[in-house]
């Protein structure tokens, strides 16, 4: 760290001046302008450039090498969260049928994106999206609504039996990781670029939280997934009316959790975060008795019943870390 003394000019205005250094490598001169951010904790955020447009950033993928085109696939979803506007995607020959068709599924399950040129051997694509029309808050509200309805068809789903919602479920956990990895997005480009959240009018903290909160509840979309792969396995096997009631009840518990601690979020309620977090050691309990049912069953039945009741814990425990983040943020 530098250390500079603070000057004063014309009686009134303190200055400090800039390392000479930092200044050339950004190539600032004479009568240019910088922006200046004053921070919550205090500090003073500095930048050379004070547009608010977003910064055009390019990533380029030699696909020549490649072995599986999920490789190219998992690359391409790293190069979206990053950030990057323009990814071109090139080989040294033609490109193979199987890579240029994951492209296009990459480019189909993210938002914003289009190819915008294309031959033999590359593909680029372009960002369209603006992140400072980026509704946060309207993105958080739509993804823990769409994961709180998986949860309650799959256990409409595990109570009649039904395997074609099992597996419209599943499908649904598809919108989910594109509404996830466009917040992770939009969150790593207002992070180079704190200007860009001034049209939002949310603070880089309050930012830095959606992409956490993204986070835990694309998790908790996951366990609907797996509840209802279970339920699928689990079809043609005749469970006690006893077992499936014990199995809603906690199910039911979870998802309450998962939503009230949604509703203390946005309602920047402390006492309810707390009240919800003192909830789940009843579910772990009821998941616990739901665990000894299941090992008293054979085969596959005792492990669905065992997963399913796992997965309805880990509900609850994700929904705790929610509200855990609602207090530390409003403390």
């Amino acid at each position: 760290m530098e250390i500079r003394k603070i000057q004063m000019t014309g009686g009134a205005s303190f200055i400090v001046s800039l390392p000479k250094g930092w200044a050339k490598s950004q190539g600032i001169k004479k009568n240019d302008s910088v922006g200046i951010i004053a921070r919550n904790d205090g500090s003073l955020l500095l930048m050379p450039k004070i547009s608010s447009e977003q910064m055009q950033r390019e990533k380029e993928f030699d696909v020549s090498s490649i072995e599986k085109p999920i490789y190219l696939f998992r690359m391409l979803v790293g190069a979206y969260i990053e950030g990057y506007n323009v990814i071109v995607v090139k080989s040294r020959d033609r490109m193979s049928p199987s890579l240029s068709k994951m492209v296009r599924k990459f480019v189909r399950g993210m938002i914003g994106l289009e190819i915008i040129e294309e031959t033999s051997n590359s593909i680029t694509i372009k960002d369209l999206l603006n992140p400072a029309e980026m509704p946060f808050d309207k993105a958080i509200k739509r993804i823990s609504s769409i994961v709180s309805n998986m949860h309650k068809d799959a256990l409409f789903a595990l109570r009649h039996g039904d395997e074609a919602l099992s597996r419209d479920i599943i499908a649904r956990d598809d919108e989910v990781d594109r509404l996830h990895w466009l917040i992770s997005r939009q969150y790593n480009a207002i992070s180079k670029n704190a200007l860009l959240a001034e049209p939002l009018g949310l603070s880089s903290k309050k930012i830095a939280n959606y992409s956490l909160i993204s986070r835990i509840i694309e998790r908790i979309g996951d366990h609907a997934v797996a509840i209802s792969k279970n339920n699928i396995n689990l079809m043609g096997e005749k469970l006690e009316g006893s077992i499936i009631d014990l199995i809603l009840s906690a199910g039911d518990t979870s998802v309450k959790i998962f939503n009230d601690s949604m509703g203390a979020f946005f309602g920047e309620d402390i006492g309810a975060a707390n009240k919800n977090i003192e909830r789940i050691s009843s579910l772990v309990a009821k998941c616990e008795e739901i665990g000894n049912i299941a090992l008293k069953q054979k085969g596959k039945k005792a492990l669905s019943i065992g997963y399913i009741s796992e997965s309805i814990r880990r509900v609850g425990e994700y929904s705790g870390d929610l509200a855990e983040y609602v207090i530390n943020y409003l403390v």
